[in-house]
């Protein structure tokens, strides 16, 4: 099995980088806190937007990227299933925590996250906790009280993949069955056309 970052970027995001420049991390990740922005020289989100000429255009094949780099990230998810958990691993093929899981699937798309479930959690934008509004892709956390100290991605059909522990490994489970407790949110970080388009307006200032 072929699970090397190169193998995975057939879907096309370096199309994005083609009609954007520096846009798939600085959109991707424009919920983040502005100490994460910060840590990359960028005042802003929006200050991360470079302004095609036409963008009209850019945002229709941009959106075809998006549905293909989903499509792809959930297989990428899967394929992880059936490995091992282990404490602080990011080993491809052998073994993940679960905050390794995501960020190693996550920068193998060109989205590059903090270590920990609790600073991943507080990137991109909030979705309601509602099986039927998620999109794959997104990431969903878990945790006691107000502590998170669980991560997942959402491959669609209210399932989600995630280095559960020792004894199960990395899983695919059913979101349904959380507990409204255990399950505390969902983020996502890989944004739709519309929020692209939201943030090239507020650039232009209309």
């Amino acid at each position: 099995m072929d699970t090397t970052p190169s193998a995975h970027y057939s879907f096309g995001l370096m199309r994005i980088r083609a009609f954007f420049g520096a846009l798939t991390l600085g959109v991707l990740l424009g919920g983040a806190p502005s100490g994460v922005l910060a840590a990359q020289g960028a005042e802003s989100p929006t200050s991360l937007v470079p302004m095609p000429a036409d963008p009209e255009k850019p945002f229709a094949a941009l959106s075809r990227t998006l549905l293909a780099g989903r499509d792809s990230l959930v297989r990428l998810s899967r394929q992880q299933v059936g490995l091992k958990y282990r404490l602080g691993a990011i080993k491809p093929g052998l073994a993940f925590d679960c905050s390794g899981l995501v960020k190693w699937v996550m920068a193998t798309f060109d989205l590059h996250l903090p270590r920990t479930a609790a600073q991943q959690a507080r990137l991109g934008i909030e979705v309601p906790k509602d099986p039927t509004r998620l999109l794959p892709g997104d990431l969903l956390f878990f945790g006691k009280g107000r502590r998170v100290t669980h991560i997942g991605i959402y491959v669609g059909e209210g399932k989600y993949v995630h280095a559960a522990n020792r004894r199960k490994g990395v899983i695919e489970s059913d979101i349904t069955t959380a507990t409204p407790r255990w399950w505390k949110g969902a983020r996502r970080v890989l944004m739709e056309p519309d929020s692209l388009t939201a943030l090239v307006s507020i650039r232009q200032g209309t």
